[in-house]
């Protein structure tokens, strides 16, 4: 699996812990949209795409199944999250 694309989309508010939203293109054929940049005590994660149920708890939509593609799309994902962090830092200058 590749990930081909991602496009972030930041979020202006600085009152939430939401920071980001990415859509990821996967070997240039399926695209996930709603991938989550959440802002936690220490770090940054990802929230996958979600529905809440009539139990009101949220499942994912969609999933890594595995730790190792977990830990590549996190990191992908938070890699073009800080380049668009900087490159929104530059332009507002």
């Amino acid at each position: 699996m590749n990930i081909t694309e991602v496009r972030i989309r930041l979020v202006k508010s600085d009152e939430g812990k939401l920071k980001g939203v990415a859509s990821i293109t996967i070997d240039d054929c399926f695209v996930v949209h709603d991938v989550k940049i959440i802002e936690g005590a220490e770090d940054y994660f990802i929230a996958m795409p979600s529905k809440k149920t009539p139990t009101g708890e949220f499942k994912d939509i969609v999933h890594p199944l595995n730790t190792e593609t977990r830990e590549n799309l996190r990191s992908i994902v938070l890699a073009e999250f800080e380049k668009a962090k900087q490159q929104a830092a530059q332009q507002a200058v």
